[in-house]
């Protein structure tokens, strides 16, 4: 059962008792790129002005559009089976222990540093920031990278004063308000702006879909698990086919192996002499990977891009 603590959202929701809750973030840097994922899984929904439920019209799912911090708190008390939201999110509302991560996404990726006045020469690291006043809405992750900077072990020990803000965490230092910061930072452009920069990193973070072991509908989410795996592998990769001798094969498949092994078809009108393989190979290396081919005497490579793929 839900903790007190927390709405629970079904009580407004009187025809999603047969479906599936999925949260995602209503607004901010994650809401785009989850609504691209969704329309690329093949979620179909009309989301009404100033709605924040919207019914799945091809599937049995509802998505419910909360802010993204709160997202793992409501997966890991039960109000929600579904959510997506990001690393650090999950570990500042310490509900780790609570959530079950499905996959990771690849988006949103971005660090938590701790930031100081670059033109401060007597701040240059973290352990020069302690005792002093930090200013953060990542309250918990702050207390407890301080406590290790402190060498304590309950963080509410901790000689730092960390005070909470919810919005422009970057002006504190500026306006006299800390000493330092801890935020998010991704290009780093506003961190610059700010006349800050990091001296320490608390956590790497990335969007992450999580469940929770009680969710209701399990076959749904591990579905929907699937589906968006097949949309990371397809952005992921490319599909190569070209034409090698049947003798060169093993050195090709060597170069370019694929996910799990090349698809290998004799050319019969040329006796057998020669095949023709289709490989799975990633973006990032493809234009080595066909220079290689190339030069061990393959033929009409050519690339086509994959939409979509299952493992």
């Amino acid at each position: 059962m839900a903790s007190s603590a927390y709405v629970n959202i079904n009580s407004s929701l009187p025809d999603t008792s047969d479906r599936m809750l999925f949260a995602v973030p209503k607004k901010g840097r994650l809401y785009d790129q989850c609504i691209g994922l969704l329309t690329s899984i093949g979620i179909e929904f009309n989301r009404k002005p100033r709605h924040d439920i919207a019914l799945v019209t091809n599937m049995p799912v509802a998505l419910v559009f909360l802010p993204a911090a709160d997202i793992a708190a409501y997966v890991a008390k039960g109000n929600v089976d579904l959510g997506i939201t990001g690393l650090d999110i999950i570990r500042e509302s310490q509900t780790e222990n609570d959530v079950a991560e499905l996959i990771r996404l690849g988006f949103g990726k971005c660090r938590l540093q701790i930031q100081a006045p670059a033109e401060n020469q007597s701040v240059r690291s973290a352990e020069d920031l302690v005792g002093k006043r930090i200013v953060t809405s990542f309250i918990n992750l702050t207390r407890q990278r301080f406590a290790e900077l402190e060498g304590v072990d309950d963080p509410s020990k901790i000689t730092t004063q960390v005070r909470f803000v919810s919005g422009s965490v970057e002006a504190a230092c500026g306006l006299g308000l800390a000493d330092g910061i801890v935020d998010l930072v991704e290009s780093g452009d506003t961190m610059r702006a700010a006349g800050l920069h990091a001296i320490d990193t608390v956590m790497e973070t990335e969007s992450v879909l999580i469940t929770n072991a009680h969710a209701r509908f399990p076959q749904l989410a591990e579905t929907i698990k699937q589906r968006v795996e097949g949309v990371l592998a397809a952005r992921k990769y490319v599909l190569c086919q070209y034409n090698i001798k049947r003798g060169m094969l093993e050195q090709a498949s060597a170069i370019a192996p694929g996910r799990q092994a090349p698809t290998v078809t004799s050319l019969e009108p040329m006796g057998g002499a020669w095949v023709a393989v289709s490989v799975m190979i990633e973006k990032r290396c493809l234009a080595e990977k066909m220079d290689a081919l190339k030069e061990l005497g393959a033929t009409d490579i050519i690339v086509l891009q994959i939409v979509n793929t299952r493992a």
